[in-house]
């Protein structure tokens, strides 16, 4: 189901794979009101699994009205997805997540559609063919996806890695200042809370409303979330990361 949101040119923050992580959210949205603010903010799913502060994100993140789509490890918190899809440490994660979840926040998360569209813009987890799951992690599956969408932009996560792919194949860095323009685009703003591109800083996107895609990177204290990790017995490997961005 696709459902579409009312966008009227306000300056959007763009959030992705905030994955439990508080310290990287708080992070980034100070970081957000130190820019001046927003008047909305579009999640584009992952809100929970491998960090240590599920609810609580859920909580911070409700209070800003977010427009959401699901990712998979919403879903695998609240049982819609088989967790032998997923790897040892991320599946521990995961059960580990579902226990800590209220009943308001399982409601929450089961209240996400896959798929939203707010022009000119279609938002997603993992990609328009496969909403859910699929990552778009080079030209040839970026390309196999611009059939999947009718707005001249599609917002994705998943990934963790802060990209642009064009309709013309080639794909490169989400840069710190993209104009937007003729060209048919697949964007992923990064990760908020476990970035993979090889820099540990939290990731996220705003649009300006008017044309313009700018991109941030966020120092936050990770030590403390390894730490929360530690005490709360998530995978060991899964808080080693943090500190090296992968």
């Amino acid at each position: 189901m696709v459902f579409l949101v009312k966008f009227s040119g306000m300056a959007i923050a763009i959030l992705a794979d905030i994955h439990g992580n508080l310290e990287a959210l708080e992070a980034v949205l100070k970081d957000i009101e130190v820019k001046g603010g927003v008047e909305g903010v579009w999640c584009l799913g992952d809100i929970v699994g491998y960090g240590p502060d599920p609810h609580l994100c859920l909580e911070r993140l409700r209070g800003l009205n977010p427009v959401c789509v699901a990712g998979n490890h919403d879903w695998a918190a609240i049982g819609q997805m088989d967790l032998a899809t997923f790897n040892p440490h991320a599946a521990a994660a995961a059960r580990w997540t579902a226990a800590q979840l209220t009943p308001e926040d399982t409601e929450y998360l089961r209240g996400f559609l896959t798929i939203q569209t707010a022009e000119p813009f279609t938002l997603v987890h993992g990609s328009p063919r496969e909403p859910v799951w699929e990552y778009i992690l080079g030209p040839e599956e970026a390309r196999e996806n611009f059939s999947c969408f009718s707005t001249p932009f599609c917002l994705v996560g998943h990934s963790h890695i802060p990209m642009v792919f064009g309709e013309n194949g080639k794909a490169r860095s989400l840069p710190e200042r993209l104009p937007l323009g003729k060209e048919r685009l697949i964007l992923n703003p990064g990760a908020v809370g476990q970035p993979r591109d090889g820099d540990p800083r939290a990731s996220y996107a705003i649009y300006d409303g008017a044309g313009v895609m700018s991109h941030f990177r966020v120092t936050y204290d990770f030590p403390t979330t390894q730490k929360k990790m530690a005490e709360k017995g998530l995978p060991p490997a899964l808080a080693y990361r943090l500190r090296f961005g992968w």
